[in-house]
Formats: structure tokens, C-alpha cells, sequence
């Protein structure tokens, strides 16, 4: 997405405020209010996405691997899933909203198609920026005089650069979970996956990203195998844990760990994340022994 838009034109006066501000409010409303929209929207989008790049099962890591087709689908599951998100029906566009046919348009680019069937109808448009990990969700009226004049094989118009004044948005430039992989160093991603074995990936994972707390689809992505979480857990010396508490780094479950991962001043963990630091002082070392992990000695 363009990382400059110009300021909205949609207020009072403006033909489309009315229209517009009753959807917004409703979308609003429907979320659970703005802070929840705030939340659960960029973590619907991050799903959506990384569900059809399936690292775990392709290897894939990045958007832009997938085939041309793949990323088409990714419209088609954002729309499925706003709608439930939002607790919408179907219409006779894509959804139906307070008695309003409203066409959903979605891009990893930087504009939407708008088909003929949706001239003069509200359409929300959805946009994610996987380089800059930003997304966006607006509401448009999609008038002829706010699309560009080219039109593709299909009959489509894109919104021109006049248009983009005519969205009221209900989120711009607004941050979403980042792919994790894009945010690693390539050496760093390259020696994670060059373990053969599950083990071997998952002591790598947790011992070169320390202090930083990785989710449950990072570790089934690494381990590659079904039963993933059995790489985390001890596993009579042999897991991973264990691999690393004998090297000096706790691998700790934001689950049961909580307080562990609190006394140690960690970035907070959610219950399905996971946390690996090497503790260096010997309040730590005790704080760990305390909650049961047996670490090698400090050297004076």
C-alpha cells in the first residue's frame, strides 16, 4: 500500500458521509468496538495469510512464494473470515450490512478491483503491507468519478488517485502481526533449518532468537512434525529442553511459566507463545531452581 494517502474527504457535507459513517459505526459495533477491532482485525489478516503460505507443511516462509493462484485465494479467505468475524450474511455482493449489498475487496498490493457489479455500491476494502507489516480497512461509495478511467480485460477499475480521498477509514497504516521470518536475519532462518531433525531445528530456533517470545505456528513451522509440541516439552533428557537447560538457556511456556518468565523481566508471553533466555546472574540461576530447572553452574 501507498505509504503517504491523502487526507479523506469524507465529512459532514460530503455525499457519502451519511452512508458511510452508519456502515463504519455498524462494522464498529460488530467487532466489539474500536479497540477490539484494533486487535482482532490485523490478527485475522495474519492468520489468513500464513494459513495459505502453510510453512509447516511446504516450507514456504513468505508471501511471495506462493503461486499466483494462492494469493488469489487469500481474498477469498479474508472475505470468509471478516464475515464471521463480523457476524455478517452473505448479499448479493459478498455481504450484507444494515440492509445494504457491500462488495468486500481485498489487496497485498497497493489498490483494489472494483468489478461493474459494484459501481455505486458500498464496497470495504481491506489492504495488508507484509513489508512493513501495516493494514489498512476502509469504507467506499464506488462511484465511476473515483476509479480510474483504464479498465482490465475483466471490466475492472482500479479506485484513482483523486478517489482515495473518498475513503473513510476505519483503520490506515494501522500495525499487524509481522511475519516472523521476515523479521530474522537469512543467516540466522538458514541455520534454524538446517537441522535434520526436529530436535536439532528447535534448539536452533531457541537458542539464536533469545528474549523473545515465538508462537506456537513458529515451532509447528520448525519442528515439522505432527506431534510438534512434543519437541518442546522435556522428554527424559532427550528434548529439547533439556538440550538447551544443559547448555545454560531456559526454554520457558508462556502457559506455565508465567511467573517464571515475569520474576526474570521477560517480554510477556502469551499462553500459546514461547520465551528462550540465558540467564546470567546468580538471582536468576536461583529463580530458576526455584521453579524446578537445574542449570549448569555460573563460572566466578
Amino acid at each position: 500500500m501507498k505509504q503517504k494517502l491523502p487526507d479523506s474527504l469524507i465529512l459532514p457535507g460530503h455525499p457519502d458521509f451519511e452512508l458511510l459513517s452508519q456502515l463504519a459505526s455498524e462494522i464498529t459495533a460488530r467487532a466489539g468496538g474500536a479497540l477490539t477491532l484494533e486487535d482482532s482485525f490485523p490478527a485475522m489478516l495474519r492468520r489468513c495469510i500464513d494459513d495459505v503460505i502453510m510453512t509447516p507443511k511446504t516450507g514456504r516462509r513468505a508471501y511471495e512464494e506462493l503461486e499466483k493462484t494462492e494469493k488469489t485465494y487469500i481474498g477469498t479467505r479474508v472475505e470468509i473470515e471478516l464475515r464471521a468475524m463480523l457476524r455478517l450474511p452473505r448479499g448479493r455482493l459478498d455481504t450484507e450490512i444494515l440492509g445494504r449489498d457491500v462488495d468486500i475487496k481485498n489487496t497485498m498490493g497497493s489498490n483494489w478491483m472494483i468489478p461493474t457489479e459494484a459501481l455505486e455500491q458500498p464496497c470495504l476494502l481491506v489492504a495488508a503491507d507484509e513489508a512493513r507489516a501495516r493494514c489498512y480497512l476502509g469504507l467506499i461509495v464506488a462511484r465511476p468519478e473515483y476509479l480510474t478511467q483504464g479498465k482490465n480485460k475483466d471490466g475492472k477499475g482500479s479506485i484513482s488517485a483523486a478517489g482515495f480521498r473518498h475513503i473513510l477509514w476505519l483503520l490506515c497504516d494501522h500495525p499487524y502481526p509481522a511475519n516472523f521470518w521476515r523479521c530474522q536475519a537469512p543467516d540466522i532462518v538458514a541455520e534454524i533449518f538446517s537441522g535434520d531433525t526436529g530436535n536439532v531445528r528447535m534448539a536452533n530456533l531457541f537458542r539464536r532468537i533469545q528474549n523473545t517470545p515465538i508462537a506456537r505456528d513458529v515451532v509447528e513451522a520448525v519442528a515439522q512434525q505432527k506431534d510438534f509440541m512434543r519437541r518442546i516439552r522435556a522428554d527424559k533428557g532427550r528434548g529439547t529442553r533439556d538440550h538447551l537447560e544443559r547448555e545454560g538457556i531456559l526454554l520457558l511456556s508462556g502457559q506455565y511459566d508465567s511467573q517464571l518468565i515475569k520474576a526474570l523481566e521477560l517480554p510477556n508471553c502469551t499462553g500459546s507463545e514461547f520465551i528462550s533466555c540465558r540467564p546470567t546472574s546468580e538471582t536468576a540461576q536461583r529463580m530458576a531452581a526455584q521453579a524446578g530447572f537445574t542449570l549448569p553452574t555460573l563460572d566466578c
